[in-house]
């Protein structure tokens, strides 16, 4: 095995769009941790109000708050998935290129994996979001007038 510098140039060059990639799926994450970190927190607000008393209004919106909860987890899952996937196919471009190990199929593959995860993680979210508008959207006119 006699790596050359151009060879190694070239491979890093290879991995410089799934780096960018995955640059892309952390940010994504962050964004998800936030909504998650949003609806736990507010999750924890209604449960400390359900304690003083039952309340119908709080059960409801901690129903939906459950529903959101578990396509951001879906989501955050697709995710770290592509993430990995991401990793993977980094890996085999430096493993096929240094062992000459006929590695491009399975590139392939796991890239449109990747991107399948991908597309599945923003299904999730886009779900999260219409779940989270719907609510909204029927509880608008819920707020008491406030006293002049």
């Amino acid at each position: 095995m006699n790596i050359q510098t151009n060879d190694i140039g070239h491979v890093i060059q290879l991995a410089i769009a799934p780096v960018f990639l995955l640059t892309g799926v952390a940010t994504k994450l962050t964004v998800l941790m936030n909504r998650l970190a949003r609806i736990i927190d507010r999750t924890r607000e209604l449960k400390s109000q359900l304690r003083q008393g039952p309340d119908p209004e709080c059960n409801e919106e901690l129903d939906v708050l459950y529903q959101r909860w578990q396509l951001i987890n879906y989501a955050i899952t697709s995710s770290t998935g592509c993430g990995f996937l991401i990793c993977v196919i980094i890996a085999f471009l430096f493993l096929g290129d240094t062992t000459n190990l006929p590695l491009d199929r399975y590139i392939a593959g796991l890239f449109v994996l990747a991107m399948c995860t991908l597309i599945a993680s923003f299904v999730f979210l886009l779900r999260e979001v219409s779940v989270s508008f719907r609510y909204m959207r029927i509880h608008r006119h819920d707020v008491p007038a406030r006293p002049d």
